[in-house]
């Protein structure tokens, strides 16, 4: 499939391109300024905050391999989409978050990652959403920075960047296996020493009723999972993901272990968008998960269930 160009502005452009190149189905990435009015800026000309120009990451990428919607929900992983021209520790217009695009038919997957993110939020989104005016590369200096520089300053979480290579390597190990439990098997490995997660596994839809256990990494764990029941049948109920900072005041809260105090549990949608089975991931510490892990989690399960359902 053509490789397809989409812009995005996410503070600091030397760990937001960091992060883009390390995704799967991108295929290269150009730091520079975008949607500005002074012509061809220098960075120090951006840095004054008068030439209205946003710090921008250009990503050519694969949608075969990296659906824009995707691409979109890893954008909101590296950014607080609530902070107006501020990311991390820079402040000012350059700073500003937003989606610049080229093609009007790329609005249909942004605003529904757009209109996923605010729901979650639950408060306006403080994101730029414009057609692409103009985009200028800054000086090569800029570009790979992050390569040239491995101790140059990043506003992105570390972990961000753990769970992008651990992306592109799951789609190698997935591509055309189609087997569903080597591929849920793999994948919960993958994961669970990627991320040094002390539960990771899955439960798949048995019936209307109850979730059976799938393959897993960790001790040993409950069989099976009624229907709106735990963390795992809420999940499946609910149709959505889950987060949970204290298993212990989860109301009906399923004790495998107890040792488990936090939870993330994310289903996996087969192409009609019914649930087949749930991620259900446990961590023997409080509040260990949180939007980054909600978000590229959601990615990776999209990515397994294009592979066996």
């Amino acid at each position: 499939m053509e490789l397809k160009k989409i812009y995005f502005a996410a503070g600091c452009f030397w760990g937001t391109e960091h992060f883009f190149r390390k995704l799967p189905g991108v295929a290269a990435t150009c730091v520079g300024f975008a949607n500005g009015s002074t012509p061809s800026p220098s960075y120090r000309e951006v840095y004054t905050d008068t030439t209205g120009y946003a710090e921008t990451v250009e990503v050519e990428y694969d949608p075969a391999r990296m659906p824009l919607k995707q691409l979109v929900e890893a954008f909101f992983t590296i950014i607080d989409p609530l902070s107006l021209n501020r990311q991390g520790e820079d402040e000012g217009t350059r700073y500003r978050t937003g989606i610049y695009y080229e093609d009007e038919a790329d609005l249909t997957a942004i605003d529904a990652a757009f209109n996923r993110e605010q729901e979650w939020q639950g408060k306006p989104l403080c994101v730029e959403k414009e057609p692409l005016r103009n985009f200028y590369p800054a000086e090569e200096e800029h570009q790979d920075y992050l390569i040239k520089h491995a101790d140059g300053y990043c506003h992105v979480d570390l972990k961000a960047f753990r769970y992008a290579g651990m992306l592109k390597e799951l789609e190698s190990l997935v591509k055309g296996v189609g087997d569903e439990v080597g591929v849920m098997a793999n994948t919960a490995a993958l994961i669970h020493e990627t991320m040094g997660f002390w539960w990771t596994g899955f439960y798949r839809v048995a019936d209307e009723s109850h979730l059976a256990l799938g393959p897993f990494q960790g001790p040993v764990a409950c069989y099976s999972i009624g229907f709106g029941k735990g963390v795992c049948g809420t999940a499946w109920k609910r149709e959505a993901s889950v987060v949970v900072e204290d298993v212990e005041l989860f109301p009906g809260h399923i004790a495998c272990s107890s040792a488990s105090r936090s939870e993330i549990v994310v289903p996996v949608f087969d192409s009609e968008r019914k649930v087949r089975a749930v991620l259900d991931i446990d961590s023997d510490k409080l509040a260990t998960f949180d939007d980054i892990d909600r978000r590229m989690l959601e990615i990776a399960m999209e990515i397994v269930a294009r592979e066996i359902y």
